[in-house]
Order: C-alpha cells, then structure tokens, then sequence
C-alpha cells in the first residue's frame, strides 16, 4: 500500500462498476474515498467534503464533467482534478484542459498510471517553500507567489492553480531554458512522454492570457528543448 497520508479522493463516475472498482483501489491504497454518480452530486460533495482531488467523469448525467469543472473554476476553487474520459481526440483532451481541468486521462486507462497521477496532483496541493515569497518579475510582468497573483503592468491575469505553477516556474528561471520532461516533473511530478500535448496546450493559454491586450511575448519556444520566460 502507498503511503497517502489518508488523503481525501472524490469520484465523479456515472458507471456503477467502474465507480464501484475505482473506490475498491483507491481504498486498498489507503484513500479516503467518496462516490457520487453525476455531476450535480459532485459539485455538492466538493462543496459539503471538501476533497483533496476530484476524479472526474466527462459523460455524466445532469452535469457533465466539463461544465462540473468550469463551475468550480468560476467559483475560484482551485481542487485538483483528474478527468476520466473515453474520449480520446486531441480537441477532447483540449476541451478537459481548457475548463480547468489540471491533468486528463483517456478509458480505458491502466490503474498504475491512474495512481501515479493521482499521486503527483496530491502533490502539488499547497507546496510552496516558504523561500518562495518575494516577487518574480520579468519586463513587466510581476507574480506574487504568497498571494498567487499574476500581473501585467496594471492588468491582473487570471490563473488556473496549474497555470500559476507553470508561469512562476518560467518566470523564477528567466532566461534559462527548461527542457519538456523538467517542467513535467516540476509542475506535474510526472513525465507524460514526448508524445504528450498538455505543456503544449498550458503554454498555449499562458500566452493567450498574458498577451490578452496585445503585450509582447513573454514565454518563448526553443525549439527542440523547450520554453523559457524573457523579454523579447
């Protein structure tokens, strides 16, 4: 068994025997574990228990998963979620990442793997070094890692908690390039491989956001290594 330090898990999950077989695993890991079976029941079990991380369904009834993950965004809850889906095209995994989603796994899954990442979103809750705390800037962007805040002159940029890891990540290194595998393991905690498209999409909305009024760039493509935080 997994040491998880009893951490509290939330399944979202319409199918009985796979909501059933989850919870069976997750337990024998030494999860705390609730089940809910459509969405509106997950948004009122986030609410009333306060889980840790969110095992997310997409096809769901009532509420589908992604409108279940926007609804939480919009209320400025920042739970981890892992969204479960049969879905499997790149607009699919897009859609999961763009309602706020922080990683996305394709059914039929492999348990381990399922594990593994639920293990690197528990990582990530709450995990800053208290060295962390004065400002990062870079031209004129500013983060405020104490307050989690992002700013761009006088705009403040709103950002997912996967987003601000990303965007301090780059900006707390300026100028030095981060190869994919070392911003997988530094935000992630996990190399999803070179075939992966999530780095790719969050770089994709970090830049959208932080050039929302027409700033210049600010996150920079090396190709064939990876990304880096400077002014052009």
């Amino acid at each position: 068994m997994t040491d998880t330090n009893g951490a509290h898990v939330l399944v979202a999950e319409d199918d009985r025997a796979v909501r059933e077989s989850l919870v069976r695993a997750l337990e024998l890991e030494g999860y705390r574990v609730d089940a809910v079976a459509n969405g509106a029941e997950a948004l009122d079990a986030v609410r009333d228990a306060e889980p840790d991380v969110l095992l997310l369904d997409v096809s769901m009834p009532i509420v589908d998963g992604l409108t279940v993950c926007r609804v939480l965004r919009s209320e400025k809850n920042r739970l981890p979620v892992l969204m479960l889906t049969a879905r499997t095209e790149t607009s699919d995994r897009v859609a999961g990442l763009d309602s706020g989603a922080d990683d996305y796994l394709p059914k039929p899954y492999d348990l381990e793997e399922l594990l593994a990442r639920l293990r690197a979103l528990l990582r990530r809750v709450d995990f800053r070094p208290e060295a962390e705390s004065s400002e990062l800037i870079v031209a004129d962007l500013r983060i405020d890692p104490a307050a989690r805040r992002a700013f761009r002159g006088a705009r403040e940029v709103e950002l997912s908690k996967t987003e601000f890891d990303l965007l301090e990540l780059l900006v707390a290194n300026q100028g030095i390039v981060l190869d994919h595998t070392t911003i997988y393991e530094r935000i992630w905690h996990y190399d999803f491989g070179p075939d992966s498209k999530n780095l790719a999409v969050y770089i994709g909305y970090l830049r959208r956001k932080t050039e929302a009024e027409g700033e210049p760039r600010l996150i920079q493509t090396v190709r064939g290594v990876g990304y880096t935080a400077r002014a052009s």
